[in-house]
């Protein structure tokens, strides 16, 4: 589980397409104190992953070269990186949607455009299904290989 009293210690990988969101999103995470690597698509995403370990994965669904749904499918298969959670970040937004992404095994669900004075709080409740899945755990603590944790694409 992540610490909630302390998201300072919060290491995020955020995976979207689009720049001002990216942008947007990072910024607000790192406002918290969060350590925030970036990727452009699922590829660049999966590559981080082979030497950062975030404790939290957001992942937008529609991005050219590798969409969102491959992504996670290949990050649950590995074993290295299965335990992470990862959190759709979407604007699809229908009714069922939300239902349609946690049954196929996405963690959470969280809709863009995504309200930044209450994104922690939104965080919590998209992750709720995931705790629930989970269970009381030891907090989960990600850590980056690499120079002051920064990197990516942004």
């Amino acid at each position: 589980m992540l610490d909630w009293d302390n998201v300072a210690t919060w290491t995020v990988l955020l995976v979207e397409d689009e720049p001002d969101n990216r942008e947007v999103i990072a910024e607000s995470l790192e406002f918290y104190g969060m350590t925030v690597r970036t990727a452009e698509h699922g590829v660049a995403c999966l590559e981080l992953l082979e030497d950062f370990a975030p404790g939290l994965i957001l992942l937008d669904l529609s991005m050219p070269m590798m969409d969102g749904w491959e992504t996670r499918q290949r990050i649950k298969a590995n074993p290295k990186t299965q335990h992470i959670p990862v959190v759709a970040l979407t604007a699809h937004a229908m009714a069922g949607d939300k239902e349609h992404v946690l049954s196929v095994g996405f963690d959470g669900y969280l809709s863009k455009p995504v309200n930044i004075p209450t994104l922690i709080q939104d965080l919590r409740e998209a992750l709720e299904h995931h705790d629930r899945k989970q269970g009381p755990q030891p907090v989960l603590e990600g850590h980056s290989i690499g120079e002051n944790g920064r990197g990516g694409t942004r």
